[in-house]
């Protein structure tokens, strides 16, 4: 009896006699999805987790079942039932083969035989016992919990972990706790799950005063108004009219704020504005809110010097959940001080492995002109330069202005991308971002004026529409922008494929961010690329890469001293707060601290140091934790372990030296997982496009040294001279051809259409080269020497 006939006659009957799916709000979820496979290139994926049986009663996942065929031992999928009950952070967990049961207590490490599934509410008992949360206290509490996922007419279902973090929330809503936390990676659906929780609210009638008698009113928060109006339009299944997006425009207009709604957006620059010194939050009552949504709430809102901070204690009667991408670190210890410990977390390495966010690689660029001495041969056009000073990546293009050096960068990772992708460029500062997209443009291949935008604070709504446009997965225009820290944030554009650092990103935290601009999904993105030039990629060796959040060292940088604003002279800062980032020197929204009145310096190098300008580019791997990994161990992370169909690299030189042989493997390989498209991704990742697939499987599986296409026919024509004259130009026709176009030109099929392409006619060719079974025999004996050892050194 196999599997699917075990499920059937043993097991859903079996379970149907214990009232699972009898029972009123109890439900069997078959097949329940966990991970959908990490992506592995070629637009392929490993093999996707699904569990067997969920247990769902009072739309709580209560157990998972692992089943196996009748006569398979009952205990076999142990293993995978806890797996999956730790993913799901379900207590209890069984593996069967319908004739027997085994369970799993995965809080109490207790195991073993049981005779029988519990009833649902011996399953409900079990996990809560007689906890608050089991018994909420009031039926307003009892209905926030019962209330279902709104899964827009059918169309939408939470992956396992949304659906987790929804419940976590609405269970420590259920036990009155009035400051909640969420973790998750950037591109993990934070704005969706967020919707789910308000519309849980708002349906079950919650409100802080547990009366029941009212719906909520909830506040979305952000500090971009580009993150309130994704949320406000991610909201969309809400009646209109229940929906208001604040505005400081529509309130001078009105001469009031509006309250006439249930779920309300805005910023927090919004509310902190007024007149006569009176913030437009003051206006409403201390309780008109309910639940508070703090997107993004590390970046400042929490600390206790922060002006946004008055927003947060105004509405303290509310509940206030704040949602974050960044575990507990020092810099943002007051975050997690103010909100206490999340109630769930998931980390970017889970979103990888579980095929939800895109892998990615690095590219680590160094120049002759990483750091800057000046030297008298050099033109000082204008600021006085110290000489003997070694100006760094931190004061280039914020002290000190260098086009030629710019240039040279853009020119390198121009060359480097793929410039019909979405890509995104990292610069020091607003004008840097100005400079940078200039030089884009001038060097483009593209000649349409919109093809690299700058946005930043100063580009103001014309940024915004160019954001909104390069968002637009239908649009192909803008392909480039540049920024300096706006977009580090909260930017859905899944599109995006390479990353360019141009600037220093010093904080662990915000490097992380940066990183998740590229990890969102995408058709037919396998991977993105990181262009690094200012040795960002450190930042993987830093142990807080990744993982649960710990509490930091206690130290004096902890304490959060206000720093004195240059501009302004206060503290905190008093300036104008556009929406961009608090700046590193005042921690205020882009006060651009000495941005006015800074003298730069502006050096022109002398003639002839442009040429000299030298790069070297090295592609790193490394895992989702963040460690260091070898490309072997890149690729089993990609596509698993290359098969053992050769034992060392002189057999695999015999047979990829002969047509037939050469076929046979790649045969061999695609039928265990590494299809020559596949292979060809791998190339492309190596940066080796110009050397032969040979080669890159002798890399993978033996560490050989990479040659290119050009070099091995070069060493190859060595042996010519065992041919005729006739045959040796024959045979050099097909060695240009491999060289352009790659190994397929040595396939047994291609004799034909090389003849023809060189001869023109196959008659032509026998009148040169002799008859056909001659022509095949050169050309297939040729090889050989093409693949010796000796040709490659």
């Amino acid at each position: 009896m196999n599997e699917a006939e075990t499920r059937a006659e043993y097991i859903e009957k079996a379970l149907r006699q214990a009232g699972w799916g009898e029972i009123e709000g109890s439900r069997i979820r078959r097949e329940f999805p966990i991970s959908i496979g990490r992506l592995v290139g070629n637009k392929q994926r490993t093999q996707p987790e699904k569990a067997d049986y969920v247990l769902q009663y009072r739309n709580r996942n209560l157990a998972v079942i692992e089943a196996k065929k009748r006569d398979a031992p009952y205990t076999q999928g142990v293993g995978q039932a806890k797996r999956y009950a730790q993913k799901l952070q379900i207590r209890y967990t069984y593996s069967t083969n319908g004739l027997q049961i085994y369970g799993i207590d995965m809080h109490q490490g207790i195991e073993g035989d049981v005779e029988k599934y519990p009833t649902p509410n011996e399953l409900w008992q079990m996990v809560f016992g007689s906890q608050a949360i089991a018994q909420p206290a009031t039926q307003l509490q009892n209905n926030l919990l019962a209330t279902s996922f709104d899964d827009r007419g059918g169309t939408w279902q939470p992956r396992y972990y949304q659906e987790l973090a929804i419940t976590k929330v609405v269970e420590a809503i259920a036990q009155n706790k009035t400051r909640i936390l969420l973790t998750h990676a950037t591109g993990t659906g934070k704005t969706a799950i967020a919707f789910q929780i308000a519309w849980k609210l708002f349906h079950a009638k919650w409100n802080i005063h547990n009366n029941g008698q009212r719906r909520p009113r909830i506040l979305f928060l952000a500090d971009r108004n580009i993150l309130a109006d994704q949320a406000f339009n991610a909201f969309n299944t809400f009646e209109e009219e229940a929906l208001i997006r604040i505005s400081h425009a529509d309130i001078k207009k009105k001469g009031k704020v509006p309250k006439n709604g249930s779920v309300f957006f805005t910023i927090f620059q919004t509310f902190m504005s007024g007149q006569n010194d009176s913030p437009y939050f003051g206006e409403y009552e201390k309780d008109f809110f309910d639940f508070i949504i703090i997107d993004e709430c590390h970046r400042g809102g929490a600390k206790d010097e922060s002006t946004w901070r008055a927003i947060l204690e105004h509405f303290s009667p509310a509940v206030q959940l704040g949602l974050t991408a960044t575990p507990k670190r020092t810099i943002n210890v007051d975050t997690y001080n103010y909100f206490g410990e999340p109630v769930y977390i998931y980390s970017l390495k889970d979103g990888i492995n579980d095929g939800f966010l895109t892998p990615f690689k690095i590219k680590q660029i160094t120049t002759n002109i990483d750091e800057y001495i000046y030297t008298p041969d050099d033109t000082i056009i204008e600021g006085e330069i110290e000489e003997g000073k070694v100006y760094t990546e931190n004061e280039i293009n914020n002290v000190l202005e260098i086009k030629e050096r710019e240039q040279y960068r853009v020119k390198l990772f121009m060359d480097m991308i793929n410039q019909d992708e979405k890509t995104l460029v990292f610069c020091a500062n607003q004008k840097h971002a100005l400079a940078i997209r200039d030089l884009i443009n001038q060097y483009a291949k593209s000649k349409n004026p919109n093809y690299c935008h700058r946005v930043t604070a100063d580009d103001g709504s014309i940024g915004e529409q160019h954001l909104r446009d390069f968002q637009n997965n239908e649009k192909t225009i803008p392909t480039i922008l540049t920024t300096s820290q706006k977009l580090s944030t909260g930017v859905d554009a899944p599109e995006v494929k390479n990353i360019v650092l141009l600037r220093p990103v010093n904080s662990i935290i915000e490097f992380k961010q940066i990183i998740g601009r590229g990890t969102r999904l995408f058709d037919g993105k396998d991977y993105f690329t990181v262009y690094d030039f200012v040795k960002a990629h450190h930042h993987f060796a830093d142990p807080e890469w990744d993982g649960e959040p710990l509490a930091p060292e206690p130290s004096e940088e902890t304490t959060n001293t206000p720093k004195v604003c240059k501009i302004c002279g206060q503290t905190p800062c008093i300036c104008p707060p556009p929406e961009l980032l608090p700046c590193e020197l005042c921690g205020k929204i882009n006060c651009e601290c000495g941005e006015g009145g800074r003298k730069i310096i502006r050096v022109k190098l002398a003639d002839g140091k442009e040429r000299q300008l030298q790069n070297m580019v090295n592609t790193s791997f490394w895992s989702p934790d963040g460690t260091p990994i070898s490309a072997e161990e890149f690729l089993a992370t990609l596509f698993g372990k290359i098969p053992e169909l050769f034992k060392n690299e002189n057999e695999l030189r015999q047979i990829w030296s002969k047509p037939d042989t050469r076929k046979k493997l790649l045969e061999e390989l695609a039928e265990n997982g590494f299809a020559k498209a596949q292979l060809v991704e791998f190339q492309k990742v190596l940066n080796a496009e110009n050397s032969d697939l040979y080669d890159v499987l002798a890399y993978i599986a033996f560490h050989s040294k990479m040659v290119n296409r050009a070099q091995r026919a070069t060493q190859a024509k060595i042996y010519l001279g065992a041919y005729n004259p006739k045959q040796q130009e024959f045979l050099n026709f097909v060695l240009q051809q491999y060289v352009q176009q790659g190994v397929d030109e040595l396939d047994d099929a291609k004799i034909s259409d090389l003849l023809v392409l060189k001869y023109h006619a196959i008659a032509d060719a026998k009148k040169e080269l002799g008859d056909i079974a001659s022509i095949r025999n050169t050309f297939i004996d040729f090889q050989t020497y093409l693949y010796d050892n000796r040709a490659a050194s």
